[in-house]
């Protein structure tokens, strides 16, 4: 078995949401003063290579801790849109519709995490149309990763296509990267958030785990 970090960096000068403070890593003990090494980390629950709970934004709904553990692993399938300008549309999906029913996470290669560092990262990348969203929100999955920061346009105040996949119940997993390297076949998916009690979300060490 081959596992494939899918997961960003923590540090402090990283890409973060517009308006969204940038973590705070700091050394507080040293192994040659104190004789053990520690660090404080100050960051939003957003940060980073993450996962949204249905809490995020649907009021009411399923905050981390009241999700059964397998909602963050599970088989993936991945759908190559490189191709894609803005948006990925329905008629994208349903070629690989019965695939995609076989699974538990779609995750969506744009390649847009090669921008991940440059001020493009927050611009024009693709998105979900909303009729491609709510076909997904029928279709059986546990959720839906991505190479980007949003499923929804970075300046969206609506937020359309959070709130059809977390009414759902499913769960986003944002800021992917390295999905180039996965295979075009099914794969082992893990995104598995910190244990906080009433959290809308999480950073995650989200891997693929390949089988050879």
């Amino acid at each position: 078995m081959k596992i494939i970090d899918l997961s960003h960096f923590l540090e402090t000068d990283m890409p973060v949401f517009p308006g969204a403070p940038a973590p705070e890593i700091k050394d507080v003990a040293a192994i040659d003063a104190d004789g053990y090494r520690e660090k404080r980390i100050v960051l939003n629950s957003h940060t980073g290579t993450h996962v949204d709970a249905p809490a995020h934004i649907v009021a009411g709904a399923k905050t981390l801790d009241r999700m059964p553990i397998e909602t963050f692993c599970g088989d993936a399938f991945l759908l190559n849109c490189s191709s894609s300008r803005r948006h990925i549309h329905l008629r994208d999906l349903l070629p690989h519709g019965e695939t995609i029913r076989r699974h538990a996470f779609l995750l969506l290669h744009t390649g847009w995490s090669r921008y991940w560092g440059d001020a493009r990262y927050f611009d024009a990348y693709p998105v979900l149309a909303p009729d491609a969203a709510r076909w997904l929100a029928e279709a059986g999955l546990r959720g839906v990763g991505m190479d980007t920061i949003s499923p929804d346009p970075v300046d969206s105040k609506e937020l359309p296509i959070h709130n059809i996949f977390l009414a759902a119940g499913m769960i986003i997993i944002e800021n992917l990267t390295n999905l180039d390297a996965l295979p075009d076949r099914a794969f082992l998916f893990s995104c598995f958030p910190l244990k906080i009690k009433n959290g809308d979300g999480s950073p995650v060490r989200a891997v693929a785990m390949v089988s050879y």
